[in-house]
Order: C-alpha cells, then structure tokens, then sequence
C-alpha cells in the first residue's frame, strides 16, 4: 500500500512547504512563440499602420503572456521542470511524489507528461533512469506514484529522487476572457514603461486580476 505524504510526520509536518519535494526549478520553457499577434496588439493600442514598435511589441507580448502564465499557474505553452525529492527512508514500499506546477485538464487531454524519473544510486554518480513500468502518474492528486524506492539511493546526495516533467498547454489559454486580460496588462505595460510614477496608480474595476481569478486553480 502506498505511504500518503501526511503520515511520513514529523518529516514534512513542521515545514512551510505542504508537499513532499524538496525543491523544483524550471529547465524549458518557450521563450520565442507568440501567443499574441501584432494585429491583436496594434488594434488594443490603437497603433494602426505603425510598425515602428514592432519588436518592443514582441517583447512586451512574451513578458506579458508569461506573467499570465505564472498567475494561473497553467502553461500557454509547454514548460518543463526538474523536481527533487529527499530520501524517504521507505524501501520497497510505493511512496506519492508530489509534483509542484499542473496545467488545468479538459474532456480528454493530459496536464502534464512525465518525462523522466531517476535516482542517485551509490554506484553512479548520475542519474539512473527507473522503468516507466515502475510509476504512474495520478492526475487526481497531481502525483507520481512510485511503487518502490530502490534500496541503493545515495546517501551524500541530498534529494537523490529526481522528476523532469512537463507541464502541457492549458486549454483556457483560448478563452477570450484570457486573451482580454493579457491585452489589459499588455497596454498597462506600454503605458507605464518605468519602474517608478510621480502619481499613485488605482487598478481599474473589472481589470486584469478580476477577469483572471475565476480561472486559477484553488489549491487546498
């Protein structure tokens, strides 16, 4: 039987992260497809028949279209992270290992595809792939279930499991509600292009942040 994460206390009771990995980082993402056109842009900013800005445009699109993702905590596009998981001291039983970031599922598609999950052993001093065959992935609980730790984990290496996933693209990035709050925060962006203002700035009823709420999931 598979060990919940809330019965391996006084491991994880007492810290402030919930779930069980120790860290996690990203190690893809695109940087380079737009998600936004320049029609959509020029026509929010009432820039017609200017192209004068067309590269400060494409810069401000990418910054505001990750800003959008890292709200929702969903992929516009693919991104891939690298998780890392302490020793568990639990051999041959299956343990859950939480994964940080999932992109929001619709009808049949998959958040995330698990790319690879290895293991520091104490024979190598690289990862060690383990067989797909060896874990699921539990779209419920945004977790792997690994059936068994290998009893050869090494123990100088301070999170010797390792996760590489990917988040896919979330289906909302569609919602025209989505796409009218990027354009929202796009223009703010234009029209503020410094850190700092001589006047107090209001956000405006019904902006960026309200039409995007709705949409970003709730983690219990």
């Amino acid at each position: 039987m598979a060990v919940e994460n809330q019965t391996l206390a006084p491991f994880y009771s007492d810290q402030r992260n919930p779930y069980n990995y120790a860290k996690f980082e990203q190690v893809d993402r695109d940087v380079a497809t737009p998600w936004l056109t320049l029609e959509e842009i020029t026509q929010q900013l009432n820039l017609f028949d200017d192209e004068s800005q067309d590269t400060y445009l494409k810069s401000l699109e990418l910054a505001t279209r990750m800003a959008i993702e890292d709200f929702l905590g969903a992929a516009i596009y693919p991104t891939t992270y690298k998780v890392y998981y302490p020793n568990f001291g639990l051999y041959n039983t299956a343990v859950f290992l939480d994964l940080p970031e999932v992109a929001v599922t619709a009808y049949n598609s998959v958040g995330v595809s698990i790319d690879a999950v290895e293991f520091y052993s104490t024979s190598n001093t690289v990862p060690v792939l383990i067989a797909a065959t060896n874990y699921s992935y539990d779209p419920t609980g945004n977790r792997i279930i690994l059936n068994t730790i290998p009893n050869t984990l090494n123990q100088t290496v301070a999170n010797p499991i390792v996760v590489t996933y990917t988040q896919n693209s979330a289906f909302i990035s569609t919602y025209p509600v989505i796409k009218q709050a990027a354009l929202m925060l796009l223009t703010h962006l234009y029209n503020n292009r410094s850190n700092t203002t001589e006047s107090m700035l209001r956000e405006v009823p019904f902006g960026v942040a309200t039409l995007l709420r709705p949409y970003k999931p709730l983690v219990m």
